[in-house]
């Protein structure tokens, strides 16, 4: 992973063989980020993403294993019990120019990934609402 700081966003090249979601939760550790968005695209070979089901309560995930454009990367970071919590959706596309698209897991870089993580001044904590089975944004 490289990056590089301007003003409050982070310009990030992840490399092959990198999971996305494991370098950006480094990335926001290593750099104190405490509260932040994050977008990219890039290519991928394999990727685990999920869907959570309202009624059970439960992800239900699938991991995808071919070369994938990475239609629209999005989501966020905050922290829940003093730790960094990266949050992210994906949109991929295989060769066929189907996408698949939900709750990102994890995603394994296979060309290149291009990241912007735009830092928000102050931090927002999660917890876990018994309610809904999700760790929401604590506001």
């Amino acid at each position: 992973m490289l990056y590089k700081k301007v003003n409050n966003k982070y310009v990030v090249r992840l490399n092959i063989g990198e999971d996305i979601v494991e370098s950006v939760k480094k990335l926001a550790q290593e750099q104190h980020i405490r509260l932040g968005t994050v977008t990219g695209i890039g290519a991928v070979n394999k990727a685990e993403i999920g869907l959570f089901n309202t009624e059970t309560r439960e992800y239900h995930s699938t991991t995808l294993e071919e070369d994938m454009e990475i239609v629209s990367l999005a989501g966020n970071i905050s922290e829940m019990n003093g730790e960094v919590y990266v949050h992210l959706h994906i949109a991929l596309s295989n060769s066929e120019y189907n996408v698949k698209a939900g709750h990102l897991n994890m995603a394994v870089i296979s060309a290149t990934g291009e990241l912007f993580i735009e830092v928000i001044d102050g931090h927002v904590d999660r917890e876990f609402n018994e309610d809904i089975g999700l760790n929401l944004l604590k506001l």
